[in-house]
């Protein structure tokens, strides 16, 4: 039974931790899929080079108003696919080959394979016709999650796609259903949808992206429905095969028939699949490892980071916690805490949205002071040159010392016009002086931000 020093599952953000300074230490990978993770493969990063194609494609759609007439003529889905994924899986194959092969791991043991914990700090690999059990000193957990699947009457039969399967298809479907009412499904609406698919977005609440600032969810599905068939408050109960296609049956009654179905309904931690509970580690309801300020779980010498730990599930909050584990790993005695108060994130659809901080129903919730302010984009220089009538910034903060508590923007280029308000937040600096400690380029988007900060009514000394 071979013993490491070190044992890391998952190769997404956990294979950053290894540098040289780990060089001398005898280390094993634990790896059931493909080298690099959710986010290189099936997550963020070849959705937003979709995303970026499918703003390409709905340009035309817009152009008229501006006194531009453009026409779309096509769109080329396996030449868009192929140059995708022709970029991506030679990094994801790159990666594998490195830990295999590079002379600098020449400590470094792959077993490709899925991981099990048969006993404490023991994990069994099932390899191809046979498996390995090995032990360490230290693990680290990063294997990640997977979707959701709901428990629909007839959806194997039928057949559906995921997050993980539906960018590889080999043909854009005419109509596509997507169960699902947050971010995954909001993107892929968008792409599908600019590259000329019929959109159904079927919600079992009565909001798309409800986790999202009430007022930020409320514009989004207004501006949803424009553009897609949006279902709320249905409950997919059934599914079979009708002669043109996948029919959908709602509780409620009505039914809705697509070519291709998407299950978008959120993704769950594989703590179970890794079986952490064989050796000695707590998980939370949703089935997330338990892990304390040093991302160390309740196993002495056992850390855990990702979307296996973390409910944000995100990869910049992924390869924050790497950073911290790997501190902790190379100095046990002076370890450092992770830092989880200011995490923001973004939808990539069209309108984006980015958000940071608390919502204002979070605030309310927790019984905290706080004024608010907003400032659309269609009151400043820049938002009319764009025409843009629905976006707008919205800021929460402390009215006694303007210290900003959350700040939701949905519009143009939303992820980077809030990134001032993120380190604002980080650093601690106070709404007025950030309004008016610092020139803002004039006319450009970050006014948005200027004037959202400049209408909080905060008292007299601020």
């Amino acid at each position: 039974m071979p013993h490491y020093d070190l044992v890391i599952v998952g190769t997404g953000s956990g294979n950053s931790i290894l540098d040289p300074r780990f060089a001398d230490w005898k280390t094993a990978i634990v790896e059931k899929g493909v080298f690099g993770g959710t986010c290189l493969n099936v997550g963020c990063i070849p959705t937003k080079m979709f995303v970026h194609t499918a703003d390409l494609a709905a340009t035309p759609s817009a152009a008229s108003r501006f006194g531009v007439d453009e026409e779309l003529t096509g769109v080329r889905w396996r030449d868009v696919r192929d140059r995708i994924f022709g970029r991506i899986d030679p990094i994801a194959a790159g990666g594998r080959e490195y830990r295999t092969g590079h002379q600098d791991n020449a400590n470094v043991t792959v077993y490709e394979g899925e991981g099990r914990f048969t006993g404490h700090k023991e994990l069994t690999v099932a390899l191809p016709g046979d498996s390995e059990t090995i032990t360490a000193d230290r693990f680290v957990l990063a294997a990640g999650g997977r979707p959701i699947i709901p428990d629909i009457a007839g959806l194997d039969e039928v057949g559906y796609h995921t997050s993980d399967t539906i960018m590889r298809l080999d043909r854009l479907p005419r109509r596509l259903v997507i169960i699902g009412s947050g971010f995954v499904a909001a993107e892929f609406a968008h792409v599908f949808a600019s590259f000329g698919v019929e959109v159904t977005l079927v919600a079992r609440s009565g909001a798309l992206l409800r986790h999202e600032d009430g007022d930020i969810s409320t514009r989004f599905t207004e501006l949803a429905r424009q553009r897609f068939d949006v279902r709320l408050n249905r409950h997919t109960v059934r599914a079979h095969r009708g002669e043109t296609g996948v029919v959908l049956a709602f509780e409620e009654g009505e039914t809705v028939e697509a070519d291709d179905v998407l299950i978008a309904t959120g993704r769950r931690p594989n703590s179970d699949l890794l079986d952490v509970a064989a050796t000695g580690i707590s998980t939370m309801d949703t089935g997330h490892v338990v892990v304390d300020d040093y991302q160390e779980t309740s196993v002495p010498g056992i850390y855990a980071l990702g979307d296996l730990s973390s409910r944000h599930e995100l990869k910049h909050v992924a390869n924050h916690e790497a950073r911290v584990v790997q501190h902790n790993l190379l100095h046990p005695a002076e370890r450092i805490r992770a830092d989880h108060r200011f995490v923001p994130h973004a939808v990539f659809s069209s309108p984006q949205i980015a958000s940071v901080g608390l919502t204002e129903e979070a605030a309310r919730e927790r019984g905290v002071a706080y004024v608010t302010s907003k400032q659309d984009y269609a009151g400043i220089a820049y938002g009319w040159a764009m025409e843009d009538t629905s976006g707008f910034a919205k800021l929460l903060a402390d009215p006694a010392t303007g210290q900003l508590l959350g700040a939701h923007i949905i519009g143009p280029q939303a992820p980077t016009v809030i990134q001032p308000l993120i380190q604002a937040m980080s650093f601690g600096l106070d709404a007025h002086s950030m309004a008016r400690g610092q020139y803002w380029i004039h006319p450009a988007m970050p006014e948005l931000v200027e004037n959202a900060l400049l209408n909080l009514p905060l008292e007299p000394n601020q």
